[in-house]
């Protein structure tokens, strides 16, 4: 069975593992923590970095940052994951959700002044499969009409959006607040794990203190204070040390598992491009203004029922390939609270879009044959 997922180790993890358990500090926010954190903050322009035990938790801490109540409006896009809506939900945020665009699934920028109202505190873009989101018109929404910008950047680590200024910026380090992911399915990983990086400072003492339960406990580990105690909201966000740990493995390899990823992209991409111009399927596009990180390789076919085929046909040849989000306005959750949008492309993603198998250990075989697979059944559709 050829998988459609399956978590790359380097070799590194049980052994930083071990040194972390040897060290006796494995609670969180020891050696590991702050060498992954440094990481980030240096090599990508983020602000400042906090670890958490996954990527809702970043949202999470992101929702009580930017003071999310109930009455207020966060708009998203519908074709997402449930944890960037959760997250304000919880909050007792109204979400607002937006289409995607024609040419990929992230979120219609041309379509967001429409959503905006005076009770809008928010945009959250989601960098879908890595690729950026039209930054600067969202920035520049977000600066008219005094918002704020969470990117949710699950997907995105190690890619990057050129703006009109030609400057190149890590997505993440553009909006005034992103969530990573490094879950397995990620590009690396920590088992669960997530980032919250802090961009406009004006958050950053008090992200520390939500981080830890709400007490300025770090304040007082550094010497900054004499006592600590209870002085705002908070959770547990904080992941332990072993995490973290496993996560610096992974860091060490990033360029090496980056470069293996492309490579595997470009291999379905090259792979599949003729036969594109059959018309049963389109491939990524990627906007002249973003990176590929080669998170995923997903295929677009030109309707539901030649997606269930091709999945039923991979499947037959024990190669596990999946759909994607279900769109969120049509859950059962928010159905009914749904403002009754028709969100065209969100639908179509939903019914169309197919993740093919991708990881680093793929074999070139492994990979040729789904291909193979794919083209013949392109081939020989009536």
């Amino acid at each position: 069975m050829i998988n459609f997922n399956k978590p790359y180790l380097t070799g590194s993890e049980t052994r930083y593992i071990e040194d972390a358990v040897a060290s006796g500090k494995i609670s969180g926010n020891g050696k590991y923590t702050q060498l992954c954190q440094q990481f980030f903050e240096q090599n990508y322009g983020f602000g400042k970095c906090l670890l958490t035990t996954s990527c809702t938790d970043a949202l999470e801490m992101a929702a009580i940052l930017i003071n999310i109540e109930p009455g207020d409006e966060v708009i998203m896009p519908s074709y997402t994951f449930v944890s960037t809506a959760n997250a304000f939900v919880l909050r007792g945020a109204k979400i607002v959700f937006a289409d995607s665009n024609a040419e990929n699934p992230n979120i219609n920028t041309n379509t967001l002044e429409s959503l905006i109202t005076a009770k809008t505190k928010a945009i959250v873009p989601v960098h879908y499969a890595g690729i950026a989101c039209d930054m600067d018109t969202i920035m520049d929404l977000a600066n008219r009409y005094n918002l704020f910008v969470i990117e949710d950047a699950a997907q995105a680590i190690d890619s990057f959006y050129t703006g009109k200024d030609g400057i190149k910026k890590a997505l993440g380090s553009i909006g005034h607040l992103a969530a990573f992911s490094f879950h397995e399915t990620k590009n690396i990983i920590s088992g669960e794990g997530g980032m919250l990086a802090i961009n406009d400072m004006q958050f950053a003492n008090r992200a520390e203190i939500i981080w830890e339960k709400g007490t300025n406990r770090s304040a007082f580990f550094r010497g900054e204070i004499d006592k600590y105690g209870w002085v705002d909201i908070g959770s547990s966000f904080l992941p332990s040390e072993v995490i973290a740990a496993f996560l610096w493995a992974q860091i060490e390899h990033l360029n090496q598992i980056q470069e293996k990823r492309k490579q595997i992209w470009n291999q379905y991409y090259n792979g599949l491009k003729e036969h594109e111009k059959e018309g049963h399927f389109k491939l990524p596009q990627i906007p002249d203004y973003a990176t590929n990180n080669a998170h995923m390789f997903y295929l677009i076919f030109e309707s539901f029922e030649k997606r269930k085929e091709c999945i039923a046909s991979l499947k037959k040849q024990e190669v596990h390939a999946v759909f994607h989000y279900l769109s969120l306005h049509k859950s059962l959750y928010y159905a009914d609270k749904h403002t009754g949008e028709d969100l065209e492309w969100t639908n179509e993603y939903s019914e169309r879009l197919l993740r093919l198998p991708f990881y680093y250990e793929l074999k070139e075989t492994e990979q040729q044959n789904i291909i193979d697979i794919i083209k013949h059944l392109s081939s020989h559709v009536s």
